[in-house]
């Protein structure tokens, strides 16, 4: 690559992740809407989960994870916030 093709990429590239901050900023601002249901909020919580890996993936060189691996991760974390609620459910009086 020439120094203007260089150039020319990094620009797409901050202008990109300015619109993945812009996003996530949004996100984080409705995750505090109310009257709109948990599945509205585990919607936003996933989206922004997507922003925050993509950030990565184009701000840093390094290996991140694939779109199926992120959403396998976070499954699992939200089983296990699941049984610690339900077993928390359980032993409460």
């Amino acid at each position: 690559m020439n120094p203007g093709e260089l150039s020319m990429l990094e620009s797409r590239r901050q202008e990109l992740l300015g619109q993945l901050k812009i996003a996530e900023a949004s996100l984080r601002g409705g995750l505090h809407a109310r009257g709109f249901g948990i599945i509205a909020r585990e919607h936003l919580e996933r989206a922004l989960a997507h922003i925050q890996e993509a950030y990565i993936a184009i701000n840093e060189a390094k290996q991140v994870r694939t779109v199926p691996q992120l959403v396998d991760d976070l499954v699992r974390i939200q089983r296990v916030c699941d049984e610690f609620r339900q077993h928390r459910h359980l032993a409460s009086p």
